[in-house]
């Protein structure tokens, strides 16, 4: 009995460590995870296809003023800020500065015929298993990073803008 007795115990005590460290484990997963981007962090380095089928690298655009948007034709303010985006694009064209939009994991035809509707000619990607917006640890849309030529967060805006939002945050990455 009492050799049955300790080895329950012994059983009882190695539960519990278990717990402990498996709490403690998904503890800092939870924790790790739920670090949000802010303004002068470094945006994480992605790699997505876009709508032209080429491959494009946020590291593509070392250098230059950067606008990161993530959109979905789901999105009412998203839809309603992408001819804005167009109109911004064409504004400073002449500039060291690109607008990447990435679309969160719809199908290929429904963002063609988006940017076809919309004659949208800026840098448009798709984000196909939400990796990219994993790492950005996005938690509503749109969301839009305005990324300095050093390669810095300056400013991020969650939810819809309007033109002038947009404007003001350009010229402000641009020094203007």
């Amino acid at each position: 009995m009492n050799k049955q007795k300790t080895k329950r115990k012994v059983q009882y005590v190695i539960l519990f460590c278990v717990l402990i460290i498996g709490g403690l484990a998904i503890g800092n997963t939870f924790k790790s995870s739920s670090v949000v981007l802010k303004k002068e962090d470094v945006p994480p380095e992605f790699s997505l296809l876009g709508i032209d089928d080429q491959v494009y690298k946020l590291s593509d655009y070392k250098g230059k003023a950067v606008v990161i948007n993530f959109w979905g034709t789901f999105c009412p303010p998203c839809v309603k800020e992408m001819p804005e985006f167009q109109r911004q694009s064409e504004k400073w064209k002449d500039e060291p500065f690109k607008i990447i939009a990435i679309n969160l994991s719809e199908d290929k035809i429904a963002v063609s015929n988006f940017v076809n509707r919309f004659n949208l000619d800026f840098t448009i990607l798709r984000d196909q298993n939400r990796k990219v917006e994993r790492l950005y640890k996005l938690k509503s849309y749109p969301t839009t990073f305005f990324v300095k030529p050093n390669g810095k967060i300056m400013d991020i805006f969650v939810g819809g803008m309007t033109e002038e939002d947009i404007d003001i945050r350009i010229r402000k990455l641009l020094g203007k």
